[in-house]
Formats: C-alpha cells, sequence, structure tokens
C-alpha cells in the first residue's frame, strides 16, 4: 500500500471522526442550499474555570468569596444541560477547590527540629493540636475526602449567589470549575480586609480564567514597594512560566533562565524584585508567559504608606485603550504603558466625564517607546468628577499596540489607600461583578464612541433580597458613575450584571469602597465579556475533499 492510499485512507478516517462529533449530516435534497452557508450558532459554554490567588499572608486578613452565574431566559425550564454526544448530562454546579500546595519562590523551608519529626512523638509528647491534625485525618478517611479536595465555595443553581469565608494568612488559592447551567458567565470575587499592618488596605480581584499570556504594566521593584505576581496552575501537569520585567530603559536582567515550574494543581507566588539583578525600579512592566502548560495570573502590590491591592492583566495590546472606573475623589492618577512592539507609540491622553471628553491640562499626550515602560504623573486629572482614561494614536498613521495600566490613590497622609486600573474591553453582551455591599459600591459606565443603552440587574443577596434592575443611557463620550441598584431586602453582598442593550461598545468598572478607622479604603475591579457564548459553526460531510 503507497502513501498516498495510506493519507487518503487517514483523510478519510479523520472526516468521518469530525463528522461523528458534530453530530451533523449533509442537506436533504429538498433542503434550501443557502442552508450550508448558515452563520455559525452561538451556544451557552458547558464548562468554565476560574483561579484565584492565595489572599494575604497577613494573620489579620479577613477574606469573603463570593460565587455568582447570571440566570437565563429557559434556566428555570431546562432541567439540565444537553449531553455531549455519546456522553452524559454535565452537572450544574460550579465548585471552588483549595489548591494543592502554596509555596513562595523567595521563602525558605522552616528549620527542623532536632528533637526529631512529629512522625517521631509519643502519645505523651504530642500536644492537644498534634491530636486534633490526626482526628482531621482521620475522620477525612472516614469520609473519603480529603480537605484539600473538600469545596471552599459550591453552587448549584444559576441567579443566585453563594459566599463563603477564610481568615488569617493560611487561607490557600482556589481552582475553580463550573459546568452546565452553572457556567455561562460564572464569576467570583475575592475580596480581603488587612485592617492593619505593612500590607493592611482592602485587596480585591476577579477570579480569573487560566491563559498562556500576560501584561503586567503598573509593577515595580522599588524598595517600597512588595510586588508579588501569583501563578495558578489548574491541571493536572506542571507549567512552565516565563516572567519578563521592562522598566524604562528597557529589559531588565533576568535572574532565571530557565522558566520557572509550577507544579499540577497548586499555585507561586514569585516576588519581583527577586528576578532581576538591575537597581530598584520604580516603572516595570511585567510579561508573563508559559513554555508548557496554561496558568492564571495576577500581581499583588503592597505599597508603603500607601496600602495593598491586585493589578489583573492589561487587555490585550492595541492602539486605543480605555480604563475606566477613575474615582472623582481620586487624590493621585500615574499612568503606566508600554509598547511591545518594534515600534515607538505617540498616544493622545483624553478624559471621559459626566459632561464630555476632555484634554487634560497636566499632560495632553505619552510617548512609549518599544520595549520600554512610561509613565504620567496626572495630577489634578479627574477635579471632582469620575471619569475614564481614553488613550488613543496621535496620529491616525501610527496605530501602534500598546498595553496600559493607572495607579489610584484616594486619602491623604497616612488615611491614604491605593488601587489599579488595568486597560479593559467592552463589556460587550454582559459582564458581571460580584460581591457588591448595601452601601459602598460605585458602577461606572462609560461610552467612549457612540451613546449606548445599558441594562444593569442587581442579584438577590447572598442571604435573601428581590433582585433589581434599570436601564440607563450613556451619553457619547462620557461616563456615567452612580450608586448601583439594591435589591430590596438586601441580605449579604450581591452581584450587578451589565448588558448592553443598544448603541455603542461600553466600558465598565467598580469600585467597592470601606472605610477602615478612618482610611479611605477601596478597590476597583473592571467589567469584561462574560464569554457565556461561544459560536459553534454549522459543519457538512463533504467527501469531496478526497478527490484528487
Amino acid at each position: 500500500m503507497n502513501r498516498s492510499t495510506l493519507s487518503l485512507l487517514a483523510a478519510a478516517t479523520a472526516l468521518a471522526a469530525l463528522t461523528g462529533v458534530a453530530a451533523v449530516t449533509a442537506p436533504g435534497a429538498d433542503e434550501p442550499a443557502a442552508a450550508t452557508g448558515a452563520a455559525p450558532v452561538r451556544l451557552p459554554v458547558e464548562r468554565s474555570s476560574l483561579l484565584c490567588p492565595a489572599p494575604s499572608t497577613s494573620e489579620v486578613a479577613e477574606t469573603t468569596y463570593t460565587s455568582y452565574t447570571p440566570a437565563t431566559t429557559g434556566d428555570a425550564a431546562e432541567p439540565g444541560s444537553k449531553a455531549p454526544a455519546g456522553g452524559e448530562a454535565l452537572p450544574d454546579r460550579a465548585e471552588l477547590k483549595p489548591s494543592a500546595a502554596t509555596g513562595d519562590t523567595t521563602a525558605t523551608p522552616p528549620e527542623k527540629d532536632d528533637g526529631g519529626t512529629d512522625g517521631d512523638k509519643t502519645d505523651e509528647d504530642k500536644t492537644d493540636e498534634d491530636k486534633t491534625n490526626e482526628e482531621k485525618k482521620d475522620e477525612e478517611k472516614a469520609n473519603g475526602e480529603p480537605a484539600a479536595d473538600k469545596p471552599v465555595l459550591t453552587a448549584t443553581a444559576p441567579g443566585t449567589p453563594v459566599a463563603a469565608e477564610a481568615d488569617g494568612a493560611d487561607a490557600p488559592a482556589l481552582i475553580g470549575a463550573a459546568s452546565g447551567k452553572l457556567a455561562p458567565g460564572w464569576t467570583t470575587q475575592q475580596t480581603t480586609l488587612v485592617p492593619a499592618g505593612g500590607a493592611r488596605g482592602l485587596l480585591g480581584v476577579a477570579c480569573t480564567p487560566p491563559d498562556t499570556d500576560f501584561w503586567f504594566p503598573g509593577t515595580s521593584t522599588a524598595e517600597n514597594r512588595r510586588d508579588y505576581v501569583h501563578l495558578t496552575n489548574p491541571d493536572d501537569t506542571a507549567a512552565v512560566v516565563d516572567i519578563e520585567l521592562y522598566g524604562p530603559e528597557g529589559a531588565l536582567k533576568s535572574q532565571l533562565t530557565d522558566g520557572i515550574p509550577v507544579p499540577a494543581r497548586s499555585s507561586v507566588p514569585v516576588l519581583l524584585s527577586t528576578l532581576t539583578a538591575d537597581p530598584a525600579t520604580s516603572d516595570v512592566t511585567v510579561h508573563v508567559t508559559t513554555r508548557s502548560g496554561r496558568v492564571g495570573a495576577v500581581v499583588r502590590s503592597a505599597v508603603d504608606q500607601l496600602g495593598s491591592d491586585w493589578l489583573p492583566a492589561s487587555a490585550d495590546p492595541a492602539p486605543s485603550l480605555v480604563l475606566p472606573g477613575i474615582p472623582a475623589d481620586a487624590t493621585s492618577v500615574q499612568l503606566m504603558a508600554y509598547a511591545p512592539g518594534e515600534e515607538d507609540a505617540e498616544l493622545k491622553i483624553q478624559l471621559a466625564g459626566s459632561t464630555g471628553t476632555i484634554t487634560p491640562a497636566v499632560q495632553q499626550t505619552i510617548r512609549v517607546k518599544s520595549g520600554m515602560t512610561a509613565s504620567a504623573d496626572l495630577k489634578g486629572l479627574t477635579s471632582g468628577e469620575a471619569g475614564a482614561l481614553l488613550l488613543t494614536p496621535a496620529q491616525a498613521s501610527r496605530a501602534t499596540p500598546v498595553v496600559a495600566a493607572l495607579r489610584v490613590v484616594r486619602g491623604s497622609g497616612e488615611k491614604q489607600e491605593v488601587a489599579f486600573i488595568p486597560a479593559t474591553g467592552p463589556v460587550g453582551e454582559r459582564a458581571t461583578v460580584a460581591d457588591n455591599r448595601a452601601k459602598g459600591s460605585t458602577l461606572s459606565l462609560t461610552a467612549p464612541g457612540k451613546a449606548a443603552e445599558v441594562r444593569v440587574t442587581a442579584s438577590p443577596g447572598t442571604g435573601g433580597g428581590t433582585p433589581a434592575t434599570k436601564t440607563y443611557t450613556v451619553k457619547a463620550g462620557t461616563t456615567l458613575a452612580f450608586t448601583p441598584p439594591v435589591p430590596a431586602g438586601l441580605k449579604g453582598g450581591y452581584a450587578l450584571t451589565v448588558e448592553t442593550l443598544s448603541g455603542g461598545p461600553v466600558h465598565a468598572a467598580r469600585m467597592l469602597a470601606l472605610p477602615e478607622d478612618g482610611i479611605a479604603m477601596f478597590t476597583i475591579q473592571t467589567l469584561t465579556d462574560d464569554r457565556a457564548r461561544v459560536a459553534v459553526p454549522n459543519a457538512e460531510q463533504d467527501l469531496a475533499v478526497l478527490e484528487d
């Protein structure tokens, strides 16, 4: 049998397998020919995953996890998701479980006691804590489920948020998976309050899906900063990650050459200042990529005298960017941008406020050299008016892709607090942010181009409440910042879902402000399209591809 015959049989076998999985047949004689070119059908996703970083190293940290999947038309009537070809229906379930291990690449293992390990202890030597741990292990064996496999949080129905809490420094990173009706639009918010200490502040982050490429402008290796990039691997095989640092003069010398291993289903925090031998640098852009596998990545930043918060990845490099959610009372706004390509970028800086788009007097443009991080201190940017920063090419003929982020400060003196705003895409069809409170939430909607009509829905609370919905109009080139609707009879936290009904793209952010001891503690989360539906192309059997 010659090679061409083998190739033909292999192609036929592959085609048969493909058409079998697609479960789509060729159109019959009575079907219109145009049907074969029909547009792809948008169907709800059947599975989704989220990764939450280890929340804090502080013993006084208080963390709340809030998980939510928006209800969609038909959820109440449909018994569950459709079964995949040849399989069983996926369960309607969303869970967050502890990662298998959490290690710090800068930490050293604890010293062993010369008296021996716990395994050498007699019953008389064992403390009450030792015995309690043994009892827990015995109980786990009896229940057939190790503590690491027990969900921290479980949801079984869309439309109602669920919450869980964790205190102290031992809370691990979480690996989450959702299926069935819980998968489309599933979101989880991790909110941590650290009332005292060097990392005090309100830290908030939307748990992220795994990926292979991340950009983090806005980090630092300066002496007054402790920035860690948290890498979480959701898979059963190890991942290998490369981290590149770029300062105002270009790439920083790396201390690591062989990549950073992230074991299966584990999380590793990496202190950025340990990755380079170059002097401390205030403005750094971090590029995280994987050689193998995929990870969730997010940066936790602590700034002396300013507090701490999470910095999510910027939107993918693009010539024009929107950074929404700048609070009206911001006392400092600093812009960091990076151009990953081979050409420099000249960007026009504008602020979309409540009445229109203006060019701030403090700085009108920023030049970002290729491979270098540029920054701009935008003092007095808001002038008491909430808004969004718009970055566009200064010359239409030179549209160079960039990434960007803002460092925002509220308060003054010893009462300051910091948060970060990465460039973000539009909300698209729908976006959700969880863990809103009865007081302290502010929603910002920005329409950088055309005017838009937006529907905002408040879910029931984690402990009860009646959903509320309101429609808003955002004028072209403006930002609408307001207190969002609150469910009647609210108990606990709730979720906000934003849907674009008509008009141009809308960018959104939510600020959660929880003052503590006179400190204006706050955190800002941007909202992005939840990608609840994916395009599934129509397929048909076509044996013509086998003809010579």
